[in-house]
């Protein structure tokens, strides 16, 4: 057989020409959408799409003051790039109160974000426990419904809570908003005893009737124009080797209407990541999820709603808090990322480490299965994972650029594309839209490290 120099330059050229359309990205088209260079656009991994994706919301908050001196949340039209207030803040200073982390409504033309206490002071500052979710109809800029109830002097009221809501989500059937909470009842118990009280959990409201409480001096005190309890049980010190959690976060919605259970019906609930104790006591976070009644206004066996001086408010009855994975006591345990359900219902996201100690992404039944492993790279996925509304792909962060990837069944499972160039400022806060067109995301932008912004892009598809 002769091989000429020909041949071989044909061979390495078509060698060269399949590796780089193997590793380089895909080319599809990355826009900047903000450029104010004085503030930050922060979209704060939240569901930021107006329902018509025509908007983004987001907040602008500072590097110095975080969320108690952010003083305004904003949005920006995807089409123009004009951008508008819908929020500010009266009074602020540098104790608060603060409005950030800001999410649309999926099926109106409403917003909902974390809003500081009104009486906030150097005494009494922006703080995890003091704050409460806002909501703002984008028709009647900075006119704030009081979502809600706070009551932090005993007797309790229930329906109300009495610390700080956080990273509110609605629903997908816009009927329902969750988060994560901080009750400021159980830091005072932790502040007089010293014993660990200041634990992270997880709440939800619904708009079955508005709550009314006490009023009190120092203005701690609010009503809620819905009606808010926990759902997920935490403790101080769990048992070794047990499911008791010391913390819940990292939490969504599963489906737009929860999970289907084996009769057919249709449970709502919400996965998160809880804390738990492995068998020599060290901490490890797992996926959990806790099925929700519909009927959240019933107190449940483990306590009052409302809680005491001494417990935190209970479940409703009905709420049932499971553990899926069990990766304690395994070669590299632990979970890790925002928990994200497909939008059908039976699939949850999360990242964990495969078999190399590299961080993928994982998929797990809402039932409770092996998880499957779903990416195979060779650098770990740095988070930010995000379905595509038909559930067919997932975006994530990775190699400092954004990644998709196959989750059909099918031969293609699993296929992996890189979307944006990898870049020294990496883009985080992925949020899809809608219609699955575009893809917005931060990116920090600037001529320094000082001076950098987080500016807003969208990549479409």
């Amino acid at each position: 057989m002769v091989i000429n120099k020909a041949s071989v330059f044909v061979v390495v050229m078509l060698w060269v020409s399949l590796s780089m359309r193997c590793h380089q990205p895909s080319g599809e088209p990355v826009t900047q959408l903000t450029f104010d260079e004085s503030k930050n656009h922060d979209l704060d991994n939240n569901d930021n799409f107006s329902p018509d994706d025509q908007w983004l919301v987001y907040d602008t908050r500072t590097d110095a003051g975080g969320i108690g001196g952010c003083q305004t949340i904003e949005r920006v039209n995807v089409a123009t790039g004009k951008s508008e207030v819908l929020y500010q803040t009266q009074n602020p200073t540098e104790y608060g109160p603060g409005a950030a982390a800001v999410s649309y409504s999926p099926v109106e033309n409403k917003v909902v974000f974390i809003h500081g206490l009104l009486n906030c002071i150097a005494e009494r500052p922006y703080a995890q426990w003091r704050r409460i979710g806002v909501m703002v109809d984008v028709r009647q800029p900075n006119r704030p419904i009081f979502m809600d109830a706070r009551d932090v002097t005993s007797p309790f009221t229930p329906g109300a809570l009495r610390g700080g809501t956080h990273r509110h989500e609605w629903s997908g059937d816009g009927q329902w908003i969750g988060y994560t909470y901080n009750d400021a009842v159980m830091k005072a118990l932790e502040d007089r005893t010293g014993e660990h009280w200041n634990l992270r959990t997880i709440g939800v409201s619904r708009p079955i009737k508005p709550v009314t409480v006490d009023r009190n001096p120092e203005g701690e005190n609010n009503d809620g124009e819905w009606f808010s309890v926990l759902v997920v049980k935490v403790v101080p010190n769990p048992k070794p080797g047990s499911d008791e959690i010391s913390h819940a976060a990292d939490d969504s919605w599963v489906g737009i209407r929860g999970y289907q259970k084996a009769n057919g019906s249709w449970q709502r609930a919400r996965s998160f990541l809880g804390t738990v104790r492995n068998s020599k006591g060290e901490p490890v976070k797992e996926v959990f999820i806790v099925d929700i009644p519909e009927q959240i206004d019933m107190p449940g066996d483990d306590g009052p709603l409302e809680g005491s001086e001494t417990t935190f408010p209970m479940p409703p009855r009905g709420t049932v808090q499971r553990r899926l994975t069990f990766t304690a006591e395994s070669q590299h345990p632990g979970c890790s990322g925002v928990v994200r359900c497909s939008p059908s219902g039976d699939r949850l996201a999360f990242l964990a480490k495969d078999s190399q100690g590299i961080d993928q992404v994982f998929f797990i039944s809402p039932w409770g299965s092996e998880p499957r492993q779903v990416t195979r790279h060779s650098a770990p996925v740095q988070g930010g994972v995000r379905w595509h509304p038909d559930g067919s792909q997932i975006c994530y962060i990775c190699d400092k650029s954004i990644f998709i990837t196959n989750v059909s069944p099918g031969a293609h499972f699993g296929k992996s594309k890189r979307m944006t160039e990898k870049s020294e400022q990496a883009p985080s806060n992925l949020v899809w839209s809608h219609n699955g067109k575009l893809i917005a995301f931060n990116k920090l932008v600037g001529t320094n490290n000082e001076n950098m912004k987080k500016q807003i892009f969208l990549l479409k598809l």
